[in-house]
């Protein structure tokens, strides 16, 4: 295995300086279909998860711990391995210190997605924290496919796989997606949160395949996607606030179909 480290020493290292690129423009990252995995955490649930990891850098102060010795044995042929010092790692990562590794890997291939199962559709969500709870929520709520709009921040973007906490390698995330049309031919439910809804969220039956549609955190959901939908669905907010954070709004309707579908016995 050590044969296959090449040292890195400097900035002005041709790696070096597309690695500095890939963290610093996420419009590269996205150019070369490629996202970056920071820990040992995030890297281990790649490769569980069958992720090519192309490029591995290793910090030098951890090459040794057990983890790391353990995720290297796993590594694939095909894996470039890259070893760097502590200092000269920090100077690249997106993080406050330098990570263990850091991995560069491809932007997986969802599967074909189907037009029965319960789903999730964004509009234009701008901020990685929001699309990162909601890809959470939605992971543990047991809606495994969620549709981004062109306009939605890149979801395989290092803050937006950090707030994620791994709920991206068990959904299937189609990015660039015609929401409209995906609607049109969804089976199932379309639901819009909407606070001129006429339905109380907790009035509406869930327990069938739903698609819920979440807009943008300032515009909310636009008019030709409200023109699609069988219901525009409110949240009763009793108190003072005039509206709820997307992601919160995201989470109380993802988990009250979890909490309707477990009083059926479905």
């Amino acid at each position: 295995m050590q044969t296959r480290f090449k040292l890195l020493i400097s900035v002005h290292n041709d790696t070096i300086k597309q690695l500095s690129k890939l963290v610093q423009q996420g419009r590269e990252q996205r150019k070369q279909g490629v996202m970056l995995l920071e820990g040992i955490h995030l890297c281990e649930a790649g490769l569980a998860s069958g992720w090519k990891i192309a490029q591995l850098f290793i910090n030098l102060r951890t090459v040794s711990k057990p983890e790391v010795v353990n995720l290297l044995q796993r590594m694939p042929p095909s894996t470039q391995l890259f070893t760097l010092d502590d200092a000269l790692l920090a100077k690249v990562s997106a993080l406050a210190s330098a990570p263990e590794i850091l991995a560069v890997c491809q932007r997986p291939t969802p599967a074909p997605a189907n037009t029965t199962d319960s789903r999730v559709l964004l509009e234009d969500i701008q901020d990685p924290g929001n699309l990162g709870t909601i890809l959470r929520s939605a992971a543990a709520s047991g809606v495994n496919q969620v549709y981004l709009s062109p306009g939605c921040v890149d979801v395989y973007s290092t803050k937006v796989l950090r707030a994620a906490m791994g709920a991206h390698f068990v959904l299937a995330l189609y990015e660039q997606a015609d929401l409209v049309q995906q609607l049109q031919a969804f089976d199932g439910v379309k639901l819009v949160t909407s606070l001129e809804g006429n339905v109380s969220l907790y009035a509406q039956d869930l327990r069938s395949a739903v698609a819920f549609v979440f807009g943008n955190e300032g515009a909310g959901v636009s008019a030709a996607l409200l023109a699609q939908a069988d219901a525009r669905v409110r949240i009763p907010m009793p108190g003072r606030a005039e509206s709820l954070n997307v992601a919160m709004a995201a989470t109380l309707c993802l988990f009250e179909r979890v909490r309707q579908l477990e009083r059926s016995g479905s």
